[in-house]
């Protein structure tokens, strides 16, 4: 299957980032020395290390950030995960919207992350973007189908199954997922009132 097939069958964006996501894990594995575990230091430096960017001038770290792991686990469930619902999520919104969504989501988990844990914190991965894709896609599901309590509610339980396992950080999840359920409402809205109206003309 040619390089072109997965984009089409994957989507533009999410193999993109897909492709991203390993990428930088491939150069972590080079400046580490160790394709299994990355090391300290370069997690420091290429993930968000708290310090860093309060007070070291590391601005850019909590964009970076979302796109590196710590090691080859994380990053086969993290990219497994972002096929499945970045695929889901792009077939309904369209790539831009996507990459828009694992940005903001990412950036949004980061950035509460920086402000709510102590500054000798380091955290990397992809997962506060990801969470923002599922709440995108619950939360349409949910405003589409007429059913946002229950969306919420799925929402809940996927953050709670997920959070608080050890050396999780639940606070990249829960921004990722609500800047997710916000940009999803938003959709959610748009695509619904297109689904009114284009019943209202078929009926008359």
């Amino acid at each position: 299957m040619s390089l072109e097939r997965y984009f089409h069958r994957y989507g533009k964006a999410t193999f993109t980032l897909f492709l991203i996501n390993v990428a930088v894990y491939v150069v972590e594995a080079i400046l580490s020395r160790n394709p299994i575990s990355i090391s300290g230091n370069v997690l420091a430096t290429l993930g968000q290390w708290n310090y860093a960017v309060l007070h070291l001038g590391a601005w850019w770290q909590p964009f970076t950030a979302m796109f590196v792991h710590v090691n080859i686990i994380h990053i086969f469930f993290n990219t497994y995960f972002l096929l499945v619902m970045g695929s889901q999520l792009e077939r309904i919104l369209g790539p831009k919207r996507v990459a828009m969504i694992y940005i903001v989501s990412g950036l949004a988990g980061n950035l509460l992350t920086l402000f709510l844990m102590p500054p000798n914190v380091v955290s990397a991965g992809a997962s506060g973007a990801l969470f923002g894709i599922a709440g995108a896609l619950i939360t349409i599901t949910g405003v589409v189908g007429g059913n946002m309590q229950g969306a919420l509610m799925n929402a809940f339980v996927l953050f709670l199954i997920n959070s608080f396992l050890p050396r999780v950080n639940a606070y990249a999840h829960l921004g990722g997922l609500l800047a997710g359920i916000l940009i999803g409402y938003y959709y959610g809205k748009v695509i619904k009132r297109k689904l009114t109206w284009a019943y209202a003309y078929d009926y008359y």
